[in-house]
């Protein structure tokens, strides 16, 4: 009962929170950056760990660099999702571009659904809900559950503000059956990391074996939806770009593995370019030890 009160006491507080204007907010992030980094050194030996098995090839300074530049990305991406929980659907849509995304549109507007997927790169909440204006069909966003249910409650409402679905993972496959005769587009981040029971494909990823879902592919090859990749990009601080690009059109035609190849190649196309946008913090290889 406690912790329930400790939790909707801090829900509260962040949505006062949400109500302050950007300049204020990544004010507070500068601040930030310094105890998560330094003093509560939050994940440290994970990021480190993950960074320098990423990238073999770059000395100790430069990963630290990029170490540096995530956890202040990171400080940035806690306020902006907090953000999310007032912020107007016209400064969304001002922060947010949305580009070569007409082909997913045209697919929409003849009845025939699709899906969409991205990683945990940049701010792929904001990405989501963005989704969810700027297409006409219903758009199903496909997310973990975590333990917390109150807080998890509270990020599904800011992710469904602007008309999302919310579908927690285990239940997609069910999802996809009710709403087969409906024009929907569903949304995967697919770089999670699968339980050790679960794991049916391991792929080579940032220079290391990786466990990976295959969720994105199992359900575009049984519905032969076509599937396309959100590419994320940071243009400054506090705006982003959303680029879709085709990743496969005819799934059922396709091997099997090769939609997963697929947007992993992507993906690490993605974090190569600009690697501190990516969720470092995550164990993302903990199955490796």
């Amino acid at each position: 009962m406690i912790k329930k009160g400790f939790s909707y006491i801090g829900i509260y507080f962040l949505h006062l929170l949400s109500f302050l204007p950007f300049w204020f907010l990544y004010g507070l992030s500068n601040i930030l950056y310094y105890p998560i980094y330094y003093l509560i050194r939050y994940r440290r030996k994970i990021v480190r760990k993950n960074l320098l098995n990423a990238f073999p090839d770059k000395e100790l300074s430069e990963i630290i660099q990029i170490e540096k530049k995530h956890y202040r990305y990171l400080t940035d991406l806690m306020f902006e999702i907090v953000k999310l929980s007032s912020i107007s659907k016209a400064e969304l849509l001002h922060r947010v571009k949305m580009k070569n995304h007409e082909q997913i549109e045209a697919y929409l507007r003849r009845g025939e659904s699709t899906i969409s997927c991205t990683g945990h790169y940049g701010n792929w909440e904001m990405c989501m809900v963005v989704a969810g204006i700027e297409f006409s069909a219903d758009c199903n966003v496909i997310y973990k559950p975590i333990n917390n249910k109150i807080f998890e409650s509270w990020f599904n409402r800011l992710r469904s503000r602007f008309g999302n679905t919310l579908v927690a993972m285990r239940q997609t496959p069910r999802q996809v059956i009710s709403t087969k005769n409906e024009t929907t587009m569903f949304c995967f981040a697919s770089d999670q990391s699968p339980v050790r029971s679960e794991v049916q494909y391991t792929l080579n990823f940032l220079n290391q074996p990786t466990a990976v879902l295959m969720g994105l592919e199992k359900i575009a090859r049984q519905t032969n939806r076509p599937v396309f990749y959100f590419e994320l990009n940071r243009t400054k601080r506090g705006y982003y770009e959303i680029v879709a690009m085709p990743l496969c059109l005819t799934p059922k035609q396709t091997a099997t593995h090769e939609i997963t190849d697929l947007f992993f190649k992507h993906l690490e196309q993605t974090i190569n370019e600009r690697p501190e946008y990516w969720l470092w913090s995550h164990n993302r290889w903990k199955l490796n030890n």
